[in-house]
């Protein structure tokens, strides 16, 4: 009778390890997410909100809805072939396609990068009055040290909790504003496209769906070792996979939502058009007190050094790629590219006259490379020679098509309403 109890007690005790067992593929899509919710974002989402109330969620929505799709598409393209999408594009596809798509990568990268120090170096002068310039400074020294001397895991917990932090400010915040949810849940899911709403879209957009995060995504996958000897772990790793991507985008769809909500309900009701960060943040002070206005600048300060450090290792991955390398910080091409981009990007930053209008327009910059590094992905993830029986199925690979198509058309709208 004793034995009976033992081995139903170890039964249970597996089937709840087996439960548990989801919580060990958590951590790539959440360090993936923090790209998508960078100073790059909150500029988007605040002039979004300030300027057109609730109207824009739907393109939060939309976004996701997209992310979703092509982050699982192209950590699927990792775990099955151990290949970043940079490697599979070198590998795979000819010399003449894959560097000046990957070279336009780079330079996607470097505007990614401006976009994170620029607010990292924001926050330090909202909390501290560290002038802009020093602020950067301060903000890529800091990040260099964390990629040169931490491990992919340990980075990895850091912006987990960076994430948490930033989510728990906004949800904060949104307590202390009064929202008209029947409006907000109907603009989730109703385009409109107010006038001279174009560029917030396009930079919305591209601060949400990130060229950047499709590489490293790819690249971080392999980084937890899974085990993918057989059909039986490849199918394993890729429904947890998806678990990952699947939470990990919408918590960032939250935090998104939250930021245009709250400008919504503060700025654009009192019809104020937030033109700066700082701006953001000293009008909050009077409109919801003044631990509105620090935890602001905290979560923006926490926002900047986690969305550097994931851009500046996608940089890496993304330059070693072009050497058919994979990212190594130890190695000297995942440096060079670390150094290429956060380097010319603190440059950048000097020369820059309107910190906000900066932060928009590398939004921008993102989503017109966008197309290109979609319609790499698609082509690799399609191919039977790359991908062999886990190759793209006719619906995905058009459902994938479709989406850098609406990118694609975006982009010429933007074109053709300057």
């Amino acid at each position: 009778m004793w034995n009976i109890i033992k081995d139903l007690k170890r039964k249970d005790h597996k089937r709840y390890l087996g439960g548990l067992d989801i919580f060990r593929y958590i951590g790539p899509g959440l360090l993936v997410t923090v790209g998508f919710i960078d100073p790059g974002n909150w500029a988007s989402n605040f002039a979004a909100g300030s300027e057109f109330g609730y109207a824009l969620l739907w393109v939060v929505t939309l976004s996701t809805i997209m992310l979703i799709i092509l982050q699982h598409n192209v950590a699927h393209l990792g775990i099955v072939t151990g290949l970043c999408l940079a490697e599979a594009a070198t590998q795979f596809t000819p010399k003449w396609v894959a560097r000046p798509i990957l070279g336009s990568a780079v330079l996607a990268s470097i505007s990614t990068s401006l976009a994170e120090i620029l607010g990292g170096a924001i926050a330090l002068e909202m909390l501290l009055k560290v002038p802009i310039a020093w602020g950067a400074v301060l903000t890529t020294i800091f990040v260099l040290i964390m990629l040169f001397t931490n491990s992919y895991k340990r980075i990895e917990k850091a912006i987990i909790a960076f994430v948490s932090v930033i989510g728990l400010s906004f949800i904060y915040e949104l307590f202390l504003v009064e929202i008209d949810w029947p409006l907000a849940a109907k603009c989730w899911v109703t385009p409109a496209i107010p006038k001279g709403s174009m560029l917030i879209i396009m930079s919305v957009l591209g601060a949400v769906v990130m060229p950047h995060n499709l590489f490293l995504h790819s690249e971080v996958i392999q980084s937890h070792e899974y085990n993918k000897q057989d059909d039986a772990s490849i199918k394993k790793v890729l429904k947890y996979e998806m678990f990952d991507t699947l939470f990990s985008m919408l918590v960032g769809w939250a935090i998104n939502s939250a930021m245009i909500l709250l400008a919504a309900a503060t700025f654009y009701q009192h019809h104020i058009q937030v033109s700066e960060l700082e701006q953001a943040k000293a009008l909050l002070d009077p409109l919801l007190g003044s631990n509105a206005g620090i935890i602001f600048a905290l979560a923006l300060l926490m926002a900047g050094v986690s969305s550097t450090i994931t851009s500046g290792m996608a940089a890496g991955t993304i330059f070693a790629g072009i050497f058919g390398e994979s990212y190594n910080v130890k190695d000297s091409h995942s440096r060079v590219g670390i150094i290429i981009s956060l380097g010319i990007a603190l440059l950048l930053i000097f020369f820059i006259h309107d910190p906000f209008k900066g932060l928009i327009i590398s939004q921008m910059v993102l989503s017109v490379q966008l197309p290109f590094t979609v319609f790499l992905q698609v082509s690799l993830t399609s191919s039977k020679r790359v991908m062999g029986k886990y190759v793209n199925s006719r619906f995905t690979t058009y459902l994938l098509y479709i989406i850098a198509v609406i990118v694609s058309v975006l982009n010429i709208i933007l074109l053709f309403s300057y």
